[in-house]
Parts: C-alpha cells; sequence; structure tokens
C-alpha cells in the first residue's frame, strides 16, 4: 500500500536535527546516522496516530495512541534506533509495539523485526496496519515483553519503549555477544534514564547513559503494577 508523502515530515526531520545538536553534549555526537534519518522520512507517522491526531503526527512530542499508551516522539525514536547501530542483516526484538510506528523505521533498517506488546488490541491492530502498509519483516506477537522472545534469540539489537525499573534480565540473556540493547530505566514518568546497554564478544556487559526521558512505564509480570 502506496501512502502520499505528508508536507509535515521535512519539518519533522529538521525538528530530529535540531534535538540532536541540542542534546549532543549527552548523547556525544551532533548528527544521527544517515540510514536512520532516511528510514524516519520513509515512515509515515500518520498512518500510526488515531485519526483525530493526523494533524499533529509530525510535531516532535509523543501522542497518545489509547489504552494508557503513547507513540514517542519522533527525536526519541530516531535516537533510540540510531544508538542500535543496525545493518541490514540484523534481526531485532523490539518490546512494545504501540501504534508499530517505530517497528516500521526499524524495518528499514534491519533483515527482520520481532515486537511484543502487551495490550492484546494494540498488538493486533499494529499488526494489521503493518501488514496493510507493507512492512512485511515484522512480526507482532501478543505478550510480556519483560520475558522476551526466546524462540528467535539471540538477538543482534534490543529496544524497549518502556521504562522498565531495572533493565531485565531475560533481555540480557538472549542480547547476542556484540549487540546492543536501548532501554529507559526508571520509576515511572519521572526520573528516567535512557540507556545504552552493549554486550562484548565475550559476553561483558556494559551500560552507558544517554539522556533524561520520560516513558510509560513497562507492564506485566515484572513491570510495573497493571493499572
Amino acid at each position: 500500500m502506496t501512502i502520499k508523502a505528508h508536507p509535515g515530515i521535512e519539518r519533522m526531520l529538521r525538528d530530529i536535527r535540531w534535538e540532536t545538536s541540542e542534546t549532543r553534549a549527552w548523547i556525544g555526537k551532533s548528527e544521527l546516522d544517515p540510514r536512520v534519518l532516511e528510514a524516519m522520512q520513509q515512515v509515515p507517522r500518520h498512518a500510526f496516530v488515531p485519526r483525530v491526531l493526523e494533524d499533529c503526527a509530525y510535531d516532535n512530542g509523543p501522542l497518545s495512541i489509547g489504552h494508557g499508551q503513547t507513540i514517542s516522539q519522533p527525536y526519541i525514536v530516531a535516537l533510540m534506533s540510531d544508538l542500535l547501530a543496525t545493518q541490514a542483516h540484523h534481526v531485532v526484538l523490539e518490546v512494545g509495539c504501540g501504534s508499530g510506528y517505530q517497528s516500521a523505521v526499524l524495518s528499514r533498517l534491519v533483515k527482520q523485526v520481532y515486537s511484543l506488546e502487551i495490550v492484546p488490541e494494540l498488538a493486533q491492530a499494529a499488526q494489521e496496519r503493518l501488514s496493510r502498509l507493507g512492512y512485511g519483516n515484522v512480526t507482532v506477537r501478543h505478550g510480556d515483553g519483560y520475558q522476551g522472545w526466546p524462540e528467535h534469540a539471540p538477538f543482534d539489537g534490543i529496544i524497549v519503549t518502556a521504562a522498565a525499573p531495572e533493565i531485565p534480565s531475560p533481555l540480557v540473556e538472549q542480547l547476542k555477544p556484540g549487540g546492543r540493547m536501548v532501554i529507559p530505566v526508571g520509576l515511572p514518568y519521572m526520573h528516567q534514564e535512557l540507556l545504552l546497554v552493549e554486550k562484548n564478544s565475550s559476553g561483558v556487559i556494559t551500560t552507558r547513559n544517554m539522556l533524561p526521558v520520560a516513558f510509560v512505564p513497562l507492564t506485566g509480570d515484572h513491570g510495573a503494577a497493571d493499572e
């Protein structure tokens, strides 16, 4: 399915470049990977937000997608995608599919995306939307993302789009040596840090704080308590 390019895309890309420059002291770079920006340009964000919010789709801020969940602001989507340092042959896991927007961006960068979503209605809608729009290398499943997706592990990269109280050990185990995980960690809606987790060829884990953030909490048996 082809969707006409939206005039808001170029404004969104300018905002991403501006915010990247403004946060360079935190993230250690003043420009993001051109492959990531190209993917952001290719994916029609307005197709992943509720119809009543389409006019705001390319604003540089999060938007509600229902069920207490949000679609992250474009800059954060771009930054997290950049921090994964993806390659075309990679297989990645996403925890927190939401509307499927981050999945679609990643699908332009890697071979295969496996995405978990704990809200069944969102999981079903995201898979239908991604299939309809032609993102055939994304597979969505309803499930508790804290536990990962061991059947398809190990992963070259793991991206978590909800804040966990700590780094989930099952996800660390499912990360391939040489792989990266990007995850917000901290208390719900406050005191959160976006972490870059790296596993070297010997399996040793290192973490780096990249940026203060504010995400919805990771829910499930080992995340924050369900509302």
